[in-house]
């Protein structure tokens, strides 16, 4: 539920704008550019101080919080221009470090081998919102006029004011962590706590696991960090196009699909229904990837997986005049983009210990999406237009090959990096090992 209404609240933009708020309030292509830029800002600088702080201020406080507050500036994006820059700044501070945040809450109960599951049930909310919002502003556009307010303002408002319920009454359901969750029994959380240790997950003690500025400096020495940054960067653009992001492919996409399946032919009301087949499909594909993934730990084939299926779409989409067509090739570029963002994110947590250099790796993966993010939100606005979005497709369609290839390099890297970790745990035991050297440790197998 945070990560739906993360994602609802935060894309509900691309909806208000097919339901007439472009027009309401005269903006320019180039204006609205900018209402989605500024999100990104404080999106991207909200990220690192998120997750480092997320354990000393504690989950259960933070998140709710976030998700509170954010719930009340939702409402708040009904008025003006300048009324909606400032509700878009706000809501990107706010909104920033939801999802590392979450990929970071859920490696504290989960272990490595069981976390892409998890992650995709939260981050297919992202699809279900998609398909949700749709439907959800369908109906909503119908009370255009109630109150002497817009059908677009109403998109706000009711789905700004469900967030504030809902943050408040998670105050009361977030555990701290697994020692701290009171569904589960005093067996079942030493269990948990031990099988996080064993795994690599957590470190020995809490001095390991403490926050350290060493280890976030670590986590930037890291090769496969730097890999994956520059794969979030340009995976963020892809979600563009299915975005309409990504919060990197994520808003994009869901900014912008209305738009690009009106501009394929569609009525508004019919064009927010449209919207609702790829984004279910991309829900399917997810957690059948997650399945795959976790089953096999197979992270590195998945995210290449993934970026075949958004090649296939972007190239069709590019290819063809057809409506049609063009229609049916977001069933391959949403649901690719879809199963990268979950495999990316468990591809990073995996492979990052303890946990403030884990929480600096995901923080950056996320840093660079957003950045990303915001070439995405130009290249779908006011640098090419609709409805072909020939510029963005065809830099879509090239960030793909390049996050296929750097996926591959990545499973290769780590791949050498365990073959290393074998010779030398046949040289020495593990007594002999310095203690907290997290991924670096002998012990410690990358997840390919």
């Amino acid at each position: 539920m945070f990560y739906l209404l993360s994602f609802l609240d935060r894309t509900n933009l691309g909806n208000a704008r097919v339901a007439g708020l472009q027009h309401d309030l005269h903006l320019t292509n180039h204006q609205y550019s900018i209402a989605l830029t500024v999100t990104y800002v404080p999106y991207i600088l909200a990220e690192l101080p998120s997750n480092l702080l997320l354990k000393a201020v504690g989950p259960n406080l933070m998140l709710p919080a976030m998700l509170t507050l954010w719930g009340v500036v939702t409402t708040l994006q009904v008025t003006s221009y300048g009324g909606l820059l400032a509700a878009r700044f706000f809501l990107g501070l706010l909104e920033g470090g939801v999802f590392p945040g979450l990929v970071l809450y859920l490696s504290l109960f989960y272990p490595r081998q069981r976390l892409q599951w998890r992650i995709s049930i939260f981050f297919s909310a992202a699809s279900i919102s998609g398909a949700f919002s749709g439907l959800l502003a369908f109906g909503i556009i119908n009370m255009d006029g109630l109150g002497n307010k817009p059908g677009w303002a109403w998109i706000f408002f009711l789905e700004g004011l469900f967030t504030f319920v809902f943050g408040l009454i998670s105050f009361f359901l977030l555990p701290r962590s697994p020692s701290y969750a009171r569904f589960l029994s005093q067996q079942e959380k030493d269990y948990i706590v031990e099988r996080l240790r064993q795994d690599g997950a957590t470190g020995n003690d809490d001095k390991v696991d403490a926050f350290s500025w060493k280890e976030v400096g670590m986590a930037f020495k890291l090769p496969q960090v730097w890999l994956l940054a520059l794969v979030f960067f340009m995976d963020v653009g892809s979600h563009g196009l299915t975005f309409g992001r990504s919060t990197i492919l994520r808003l994009l996409w869901d900014s912008f699909t209305p738009s690009i399946v009106q501009g394929l032919g569609y009525t508004a009301s019919k064009a927010q229904l449209m919207s609702v087949p790829p984004f279910a499909a991309a829900f399917v594909v997810t957690m059948v990837g997650a399945f795959v993934s976790d089953r096999y730990c197979c992270r590195g084939f998945v995210s290449m997986f993934a970026f075949i299926l958004c090649i296939t779409g972007f190239a069709i989409f590019l290819a063809s005049p057809n409506h049609t067509t063009q229609y049916c090739s977001l069933f391959f570029s949403i649901p690719g983009t879809y199963l990268s963002a979950p495999t990316l994110s468990t591809w990073s947590a995996n492979n990052a210990a303890p946990h403030t250099r884990r929480a600096t790796a995901i923080a950056m993966g996320f840093i660079m999406t957003n950045s990303g993010g915001i070439l995405a939100t130009w290249l779908l606005g006011s640098l090419s237009l609709g409805p072909r979005y020939t510029v963005a497709t065809k830099v879509l369609l090239a960030f793909s090959v390049m996050m296929l290839v750097i996926s591959a390099m990545n499973t290769l890297y780590l791949w050498d990096q365990n073959q290393k970790k074998r010779q030398i745990r046949s040289k020495i035991g593990k007594s002999q090992e310095t203690l907290g050297l997290g991924d670096k440790s002998a012990w410690f197998e990358y997840a390919l």
